[in-house]
């Protein structure tokens, strides 16, 4: 039987950083990761201020801003009218070491933290149960060579939406699934030099119709839209279709060259707790909402330095398994009051269909950013350095 001081059920970001953090400082960790190799997917691609902060402690914040690109506003806006809202987020110059936010493909980061677990890794293998005791966890594992048990002090659960370790806890995964699907998309298109003053993230109501986004990453726009009722989603998804909604954002004669495209559903849950004993959730395991924000992925890091911190203090300083309980109170709180409840506010706004109400919802928002005062508090909250310290503050 395989023994290590703590088992990451998921090898995306957060199980990675989780790790990383805990080899660190000389604890023993072993990753079991479902995938048979690492993919490069559509997925989150924004990294917040404190979030960069935080990754900069583990030498990989400086990689990531080489391979991505900075964001030092993201606006609201009225199209084709151009009128907007930018939120310059210079006024944080104060408050952390990057005062922007960064588009850049969540794979960089697992790939960069990858590169530091040469041997903690296992791919295509996946936790299939696990039996806590007294004094640690037994893990069941299957992998290529077949089944194996790995006997560990604790069990964290960061594989996803669909967390095997949750549902072995048998905990609640409460919250609820918004009924639209929204249809994403990149295309090198450069939007850019099309539309007058756009943010490299961009949030859109289009007159008459519903909302598209405009996110930048190197080389390329992930661009996603709210689709039709009137179509099926199946006749939305042909490169016809995709072309035919691009068009209305920016008409060109030619076709849009379309790279990849998927459609997605928009979830808001959270587990009821997050930790059983010597068993622990983060990121999507124990929590996920809408994209708009772009506070999930960022989330879950925010997880993995907590979480790590809680285990180091049990593992190398004797402290009790109450530092879970403490690892819960702040993180637990926060993607309820904070992320979800953000996240699910972003989503509303950009929903709204009302013309009259759209802009009186832009003119707010306009009145915010005009405001040095309100538009750094505004700012505090949405980059979530606001939430980073209410938890700290947790005791």
């Amino acid at each position: 039987m395989r023994k290590t001081d703590v088992v990451v059920a998921g090898g995306g970001p957060v199980g990675l950083c989780l790790a990383v953090l805990l080899v660190r400082r000389g604890i023993s960790v072993i990753v079991v990761e479902a995938a048979p190799a690492p993919t490069e997917d559509l997925r989150a691609s924004t990294f917040h201020p404190p979030t960069l902060d935080m990754l900069d402690r583990i030498g990989v914040g400086q990689v990531l801003v080489e391979q991505g690109l900075p964001c030092p506003h993201w606006q609201v806006r009225l199209h084709p009218s151009g009128a907007r809202a930018v939120f310059d987020l210079g006024v944080l110059a104060g408050e952390t070491a990057h005062p922007y936010r960064l588009q850049c493909e969540q794979w960089k980061l697992s790939r960069a933290l990858r590169a530091m677990l040469p041997e903690q890794v296992l791919d295509g293998t996946e936790v299939t149960g696990f039996a806590q005791g007294d004094d640690g966890v037994t893990v069941e594992v299957s992998g290529p060579n077949g089944m194996e048990t790995i006997s560990a002090r604790y069990l964290v659960g960061c594989d996803g939406a669909r967390s095997v370790v949750r549902a072995g806890l048998g905990l609640a995964f409460e919250g609820e699934t918004y009924p639209e699907t929204t249809l994403l998309a990149t295309t090198v298109f450069p939007f850019e030099d099309h539309l007058e003053g756009l943010s490299n993230v961009t949030y859109c109501w289009r007159e008459g119709a519903g909302n598209f986004s405009l996110l930048r990453v190197p080389g390329r726009w992930r661009v996603s839209i709210y689709p039709r009722e009137d179509v099926s989603l199946e006749e939305q998804m042909t490169p016809e279709a995709m072309n035919e909604s691009l068009q209305a954002i920016v008409p060109r004669a030619a076709a849009y060259q379309v790279m990849e495209s998927r459609p997605y559903r928009v979830h808001m849950r959270m587990a009821s707790r997050y930790r059983v004993g010597r068993v622990a959730l983060a990121g999507d395991a124990a929590h996920i909402n809408s994209p708009a924000g772009g506070m999930g992925l960022n989330g879950g890091i925010h997880d993995a330095f907590e979480l790590a911190d809680a285990l180091a203090a049990m593992l190398l300083d004797g402290a009790g398994e109450a530092r879970l309980d403490l690892y819960d109170a702040r993180r637990r709180p926060i993607a309820r009051d904070e992320i979800l409840a953000q996240a699910d506010r972003n989503r509303s706004r950009m929903r709204e269909r009302d013309p009259e109400r759209r802009l009186a919802l832009l003119a707010d928002l306009q009145a915010i950013t005009a405001d040095p005062a309100r538009l750094r508090a505004h700012l505090l909250k949405s980059s979530m350095i606001d939430g980073l310290r209410r938890a700290a503050a947790v005791v």
